[in-house]
């Protein structure tokens, strides 16, 4: 007979897997596009190996950010079982209304800022990290990844492809099979980076309100639950990938500037390089997706200059959407909020 306890958890830890797959599906693009976009890889091929990656940099460099989104940013006591099912609920619904568009959302900033909304709520909100660690890293990251692939598009690629060494997908050094396995790797570390990142988007909140729920204190404890929450929650992005990943691997990888392989090896490098020490060094929830795509326009403008590659009607969207979905995820997160408390739920 299931347990009343089991019964109670049930419902966050489905919705914390809904919002995997959607977080799986956004996640792809920002993998294996570049991968995906100079030919190396079968997209039959990409969910699986995403979720194997994934579920490692959860597992191995996952607890710095895991333990941001469950207690830096809002009081763990809070992190009721109502209150993460309306986080998670939140997070996910504009995450999917991202990926039904075909567009790789940054599921870091929907979470903070869906987590933020309880505390603003509850009146009990701290700024501090939010204002000078979280949002600053959100804006100066991917610019970044910009000028840093800027830089190597304009100053080593295009010299090389100057003197011939890389002219076309047919040249002699595209065709060679080293830069394939150079570019598959970049595209897992990238994923491995996401694991890092972005799976503690839904087990650090799954954390907190399973140690609040089982009368759980001491870091030791915290981090345990947080292991075994990320066990049941990485494995979705494999799903997502494989549900949603088509579209926005089209879109990434095909629509908005041609690859060739070592281009593609230097954007998966940037972001994944990025994303991962801000995982491990400071803990904050970054976004992924954006890194890429700044890294992206970096050698797409590199290539065509900024004029062309900004006019591309792909970027565009990226770019609203980017404001849309973490404004959907607090709205929506505050409303149910207040929905929940004037029917005694909280």
């Amino acid at each position: 007979m299931v347990s009343p306890l089991f019964s109670h958890l049930l419902f966050p830890f489905i919705i914390a897997m809904f919002l995997s797959i959607t977080m799986g599906g956004s996640g792809t693009g920002p993998a294996f596009s570049a991968a995906y976009g100079a030919n190396v890889i079968r997209k039959s091929l990409i969910p699986g190996l995403f979720g194997i990656m994934v579920f490692l940099g959860a597992i191995i460099a996952g607890k710095e950010t895991a333990t941001t989104v469950g207690k830096g940013l809002i009081n763990p006591e809070l992190m009721s079982l109502t209150v993460v099912s309306i986080i998670l609920f939140s997070v996910a619904i504009s995450l999917l209304i991202a990926n039904l568009f075909g567009i790789p959302q940054s599921t870091s900033q929907s979470t903070v800022m869906a987590v933020i909304a309880p505390a603003i709520y509850y009146n009990v909100f701290d700024p501090h990290k939010l204002l000078f660690e979280i949002i600053p890293a959100w804006f100066i990251l991917p610019v970044i990844a910009f000028f840093i692939s800027l830089f190597f598009g304009k100053y080593i690629y295009k010299p090389m492809r100057k003197r011939g060494l890389t002219i076309s997908r047919s040249s002699n050094v595209n065709r060679k099979p080293i830069l394939d396995g150079l570019i598959l790797l970049m595209s897992l570390y990238v994923a491995f980076s996401i694991g890092a990142n972005n799976v503690a988007n839904a087990a650090g909140p799954i954390a907190s309100m399973s140690a609040n729920e089982l009368n759980i204190s001491g870091d030791k404890n915290f981090l345990l639950i947080m292991i075994l929450s990320t066990l049941m929650v990485a494995p979705s992005f494999a799903i997502g990938s494989s549900v949603f990943g088509n579209k926005i691997l089209k879109n990434t990888g095909k629509e908005i500037v041609l690859f060739g392989k070592i281009e593609a090896v230097i954007i998966a490098f940037v972001s994944a390089s990025l994303l991962l020490t801000a995982s491990i060094t400071k803990g904050i929830p970054t976004s992924l997706v954006q890194l890429n795509v700044a890294a992206i326009l970096g050698v797409g403008v590199a290539k065509l200059g900024t004029r062309n590659i900004f006019k591309k009607t792909e970027v565009r969207r990226f770019f609203l959407m980017w404001l849309i979905a973490p404004v959907i995820a607090f709205l929506l997160t505050l409303l149910l909020m207040v929905i929940a408390d004037k029917l005694g739920y909280l």
